[in-house]
């Protein structure tokens, strides 16, 4: 939570002070051909929802983990202020990305790409989320755990007042949050490396179904000129590290937040019955 609000002030400070302005003085975009775009933005986050109904029917087990995680990171979506124009500049519905930074659909992505990226992982392996016992709780790797939450978040804000691209002190941060969380829980290496390629996968192509279906919408939207200018298949190179580094970090985000491990159905079946061998 602490995180979050240095993030959301970090947001509101770049656009109140930073710019001298509130809302920015952004210029009003033209009606054509800035309508023929105007709803891509809410279409295209909108089927990372329409996923994560898929994943969450699928995944019954972990609908509540679903659920929690997919709310706990539509409120990034109110960081979209850090990135509009200087990362890219969407055309949003009532144009509030140009009015204020905010827009309605950063809400909706945030949420699709939470639940999906903390459980892709276990829809691929069959797994779930239990429990970890207070034993494991206890030894002397977890010393850190705080440290491994909390740094990464903590880290973003000097960062960010970097002479660099936004996008760029957000992928840091991602991939140092995956390194501090399997220092703490080493356990968790193998499914953080798979979970960034899985995701990975996914995120390249919702980015080339974005390119195809509609042409032109990445050139006309990305700040490319502010970017590496590495473009694979017309996708900049950014947003698939950011695919790639989300990933890493988000499949074992709710594990090492909540005490949790991933288990096969056959194992949580064998913890249960020597757990209640041991209550009787």
């Amino acid at each position: 939570m602490l995180g979050f609000v240095g993030l959301l002030t970090v947001s509101i400070y770049h656009r109140a002070i930073v710019l001298r302005a509130w809302p920015p003085a952004l210029p009003e975009p033209p009606e054509d051909p800035y309508m023929k775009y105007h709803y891509v933005w809410l279409v295209w986050s909108s089927t990372f929802v329409l996923l994560w109904i898929g994943l969450y029917l699928w995944n019954a087990p972990d609908r509540k983990v679903i659920w929690r995680t997919s709310l706990a990171t539509a409120l990034l979506g109110l960081t979209e202020p850090l990135f509009v124009p200087e990362y890219w500049n969407p055309p949003s519905l009532f144009h509030l990305a140009q009015r204020t930074g905010f827009d309605i659909e950063s809400l909706i992505f945030s949420f699709g790409i939470g639940g999906i990226g903390v459980v892709l992982y276990n829809t691929f392996t069959g797994k779930h989320l239990v429990a970890i016992s207070t034993e494991e709780r206890h030894r002397p790797r977890h010393r850190i755990h705080l440290t491994a939450l909390f740094v990464p978040y903590i880290l973003f804000v000097p960062l960010y007042f970097l002479p660099w691209n936004p996008i760029y002190p957000s992928i840091v941060t991602l991939i140092v949050a995956a390194i501090a969380s399997v220092a703490c829980r080493p356990g968790l290496k193998r499914e953080t490396l798979i979970g960034g390629i899985l995701f990975f996968g996914l995120y390249t192509m919702f980015m080339l179904g974005l390119k195809w279906f509609t042409p032109g919408y990445i050139e006309r939207t990305w700040n490319l000129p502010a970017l590496s200018g590495g473009l694979v298949y017309g996708i900049p190179l950014e947003e698939l590290v950011f695919g790639f580094s989300f990933g890493l970090y988000w499949t074992g985000v709710y594990e090492h937040f909540t005490w949790s491990r991933r288990v096969s159905h056959a194992e949580g079946l064998r913890e249960k019955l020597v757990m209640s061998e041991r209550q009787s």
